[in-house]
């Protein structure tokens, strides 16, 4: 049987470089999201090379569509992104539950229903507290989950959904949680605005990142590989990993680029975000034998080469 991969919310920034990677690779893939959106994927292939895609539009939350998409479509391997963020959870606190908490259950029912044995799916940073609830350094892959935010909250509530999961019926899975991810296709949420700041740059253009402090940076085409890696290669368990990447200031991402492009002109805030700097992906290194870690500056060089190359189009 053909090898078969299953995204869910695929439309998204890191949903988007994983379908671009499975076709490169010549990979069947199926995306499953709520949004038509294409946006993305147009910043990433042609239109031609997404005809190879399947494009399934649904409700994560209707547990019979979810089974049977993975039914009629010989599902072999599922990565699970599809939620609601930070904001949308704390604005609908009952919908970002049922998306979050209930999809994801409703995903791995069909893969139990399937006779699907391994998941990999998105958790997050936010599992964790700030950075005063833990001692100085990075912060352990098994440190205490303190959740300041209702979407942490369900994120830990996935965690543990999992664990039952094996516990119970077998279905492995690893969770990955990955911290300010940048590259092109990162358009939302609070973190991207260092992308933001690239496309600025790109255009001939001013920027302000309104946040400083450190943090750890994750090229969104990696952090793609590291899900499909993981998807690919079950750990027989319940696993969760931090990505890791040396802590960087904010300051220090603007010199980066300043230094590869000097017409730049980015300013940075000095207020740190209330998030710890930096996750220990030691876990990470010692289940897998690769790693996708591209340095930053190289990172940055390949996504402004990227943005000139889109031009108008982003």
């Amino acid at each position: 049987m053909t090898d078969t991969y299953l995204i869910t919310g695929g439309m998204g920034c890191i949903g988007a470089w994983i379908l671009y990677h499975l076709t490169q690779d010549g990979k069947k893939a199926v995306n499953f999201d709520q949004s038509t959106d294409t946006h993305r994927l147009d910043w990433l292939m042609s239109k031609d090379e997404q005809s190879a895609i399947t494009f399934i539009q649904g409700d994560l939350r209707d547990t019979n569509t979810v089974k049977s998409v993975v039914t009629d479509h010989n599902i072999t391997h599922i990565i699970h992104l599809a939620a609601l963020q930070v904001p949308m959870c704390r604005a609908n606190p009952v919908l970002g539950a049922q998306v979050n908490v209930v999809g994801t259950v409703n995903i791995f029912e069909a893969a139990k229903d399937n006779d699907i044995n391994h998941i990999a799916y998105a958790s997050s940073i936010a599992v964790y507290g700030s950075a005063d609830d833990y001692p100085a350094g990075l912060i352990a892959h098994d440190a205490p989950k303190l959740p300041r935010t209702l979407y942490g909250g369900y994120k830990v509530a996935n965690e543990s959904t999992a664990t039952v999961y094996f516990n119970d019926y077998g279905i492995s899975s690893t969770n990955l949680r990955p911290y300010t991810v940048y590259g092109v296709g990162r358009d939302q949420g609070l973190t991207s605005e260092p992308t933001k700041a690239l496309v600025a740059v790109a255009k001939g253009e001013e920027y302000t990142i309104t946040f400083g402090g450190k943090m750890q940076f994750h090229l969104a085409s990696d952090v793609a590989l590291q899900f499909i890696l993981a998807s690919e290669q079950p750990l027989g368990g319940a696993f969760g990993f931090n990505m890791g990447q040396p802590p960087q200031a904010v300051t220090e991402f603007a010199d980066i680029v300043e230094d590869i492009e000097p017409s730049a002109n980015i300013d940075v805030d000095d207020k740190p975000l209330p998030f710890p700097e930096g996750f220990d992906d030691t876990e990470l290194k010692a289940h897998f034998d690769t790693v996708y870690e591209t340095p930053l500056e190289d990172g940055i060089q390949q996504t402004l080469e990227h943005i000139r190359r889109l031009g108008d189009a982003i």
